[in-house]
């Protein structure tokens, strides 16, 4: 195990003093442990609800004998990023989830991971930290967001950016534009569709990688 060459041993004690500042116990630090890698922020409707899923996570790793250490990642809301500078910092934070990802763990000695993420950048992000850090690790989605309804019809954000565009051409007036507004996006999740945050839970189902 990783954590062996980090905790285990008398030249180790250092490193178990640090662990113990944590609250850890002796016992606890004999077993395996297991980073969950969690995207929980208040900004991203598709993380809000992540914070959930880390403590069942936690749980679930405790009972079956491991002992559950939680770090985060962050993550950038493409919806809210897009149509200004915001859309820059979008596609790069997939490298920096990685590398951050990656420093922590070989920094600390996890055996084994659970990540949590949702969303466009985060989920390929974490595949590549998973991939070259080569330990047992498995996804637990987020889930996509409901579908809203507007005039009996499902609607997505899409229909939001449609919306807009039908407002500028004189054809939905204040009062339509703000009830697609508050209907169009119901509950937290990854936006509804078939965008890349859904695309690639999809993805990682398929590799194998993420619970069903």
């Amino acid at each position: 195990m990783i954590k062996e060459k980090i905790v285990d041993g008398a030249h180790n004690a250092p490193h178990r003093s640090l662990y113990k500042a944590l609250g850890l116990t002796k016992e606890e630090l004999e077993r395996p442990l297991i980073g969950i890698v969690s995207s929980y922020n208040e900004i991203v409707p598709g993380h809000i609800n992540l914070d959930k899923i880390t403590e069942a996570a936690r749980l679930g790793i405790a009972m079956a004998g491991g002992t559950p250490i939680v770090f985060p990642a962050i993550a950038v809301c493409d919806g809210i990023a897009m149509g200004h500078v915001g859309m820059k910092y979008s596609l790069v934070t997939r490298d920096l989830i990685a590398d951050s990802t990656e420093a922590m763990v070989m920094a600390h000695g996890f055996d084994g991971l659970v990540m949590i993420p949702n969303c466009d950048k985060n989920v390929p992000g974490l595949l590549m930290a998973a991939a070259r850090l080569n330990i047992p690790t498995v996804f637990v989605s987020g889930g996509p967001m409901l579908a809203g309804r507007v005039e009996g019809k499902k609607r997505s954000l899409s229909a939001m950016f449609e919306a807009v565009g039908a407002y500028k051409a004189g054809k939905i007036d204040d009062e339509k534009l703000e009830e697609f507004e508050c209907k169009a996006c119901p509950t937290c999740g990854s936006c509804s569709g078939m965008y890349t945050a859904n695309s690639m839970n999809c993805l990682t189902e398929v590799l194998g990688m993420g619970l069903r």
